[in-house]
């Protein structure tokens, strides 16, 4: 995965919402506050005023009626003066929220972009994996001698030198013994691992053609040094054949931790958001299984607000907003049901 270059030519929304909140609040809090002091020296001169010309009698009757006039606008301006700020705060209101249901709608869109793009990486998996279930050196591993697991071997070893992004292939027979593997060098585990137990294992034996695959939950693999796998596998067929019958099988092993840090870590967020934004895969369990705030392996919960929906987003008790998306699958590829989630802090947090 090649890395994206993102410019940020204008400011977050939640920048732009904090500045505008202000903004507001200073107008309709300072400004028709000093609008509202000037009215009250106004009504004050005018009440002074006719104080002066109830003392002044018939010669100031006429200065009377302009006092009278001033303290009417006075109080004209009074009454505009406090509906000019109940609207401003109305507007001030309806413009934050406008504002905050864009970013959260953002947020939103970038989880769901973060899945979908998990979602095409597997679908490739799934094709990886069946497609070189049916080469021929690795139907023969399973139905010839030793040569032909030393051959596939290698035959592995090339493919994962242009595929990287595998951690090991390994070739099982029927009764589970890994028979050969891609990186004998660094992984001995051909003739020494023994794989009937797991899930996946069982799963592709029961495929009912080539074009079916088994996949497994990402979890730590023992025999691949603890590394995070995202493990997928089919039934091998003699001659390669979709409906042949099934002689071995076939394990592609995803190197999840290096490549889903990958995907997170382009997230298209700007160098002001990223500190305080946590990006996260979270598998159908609950369980976080990518996470670009993770400093450990250890298995964390990241539990939706209850009654979420495939995707949205809502506000955290400490004022965090949160977008997920669930993922939409992608060709061939249903998903495991996981959720794409970023949660943001305020701006103002640390």
């Amino acid at each position: 995965m090649s890395a994206i270059t993102v410019k940020h030519a204008q400011p977050p929304k939640d920048t732009v919402i904090a500045e505008l909140t202000t903004a507001v609040r200073r107008i309709s809090k300072d400004k028709i506050a000093e609008i509202d002091l000037i009215n009250r020296e106004a009504t004050y001169l005018a009440i002074n005023a006719l104080i002066e010309a109830a003392r002044a009698g018939e010669a100031g009757r006429g200065f009377a009626v302009v006092a009278n006039q001033v303290k009417d606008v006075s109080h004209r301006i009074g009454q505009l003066t406090g509906e000019l700020g109940t609207e401003l705060a109305m507007i001030s209101e309806t413009m934050v929220a406008e504002l905050e249901r864009q970013q959260g709608q953002r947020l939103t869109d970038l989880a769901l972009n973060m899945i979908d793009v998990i979602d095409r990486n597997l679908y490739e998996r799934s094709c990886d994996v069946r497609w070189w279930a049916t080469d021929a050196a690795i139907v023969d591993c399973v139905t010839s001698g030793p040569e032909a697991a030393a051959h596939a071997s290698k035959r592995m070893s090339v493919i994962l030198d242009s595929y990287t992004v595998y951690l090991d292939i390994w070739v099982l027979d029927l009764e589970g013994r890994v028979v050969a593997n891609g990186r004998p060098s660094k992984f001995a585990v051909a003739r020494v691992v023994n794989a009937a137990s797991q899930e996946w294992f069982g799963a592709a034996l029961r495929t009912r053609s080539g074009d079916e695959y088994a996949t497994a939950n990402v979890d730590a693999v023992a025999e691949l040094d603890g590394a995070q796998a995202a493990t997928y596998a089919t039934a091998i067929r003699e001659g390669g054949a979709s409906n042949g019958k099934i002689v071995g099988v076939l394990a592609v092993f995803f190197d999840w931790t290096k490549q889903a840090s990958a995907v997170l870590d382009n997230v298209r967020l700007s160098n002001a958001e990223r500190p305080r934004t946590r990006c996260m895969i979270v598998d159908a369990n609950g369980q976080v299984i990518a996470d670009s705030g993770q400093t450990s392996r250890d298995t964390k919960r990241y539990d939706l607000r209850k009654g979420s929906t495939d995707t949205g987003v809502y506000r955290t008790a400490e004022g965090s907003f949160v977008g997920y998306a669930l993922t939409p699958g992608y060709e061939s590829y249903l998903g495991m049901g996981w959720f794409g989630v970023i949660e943001q802090k305020p701006h103002h947090a640390k």
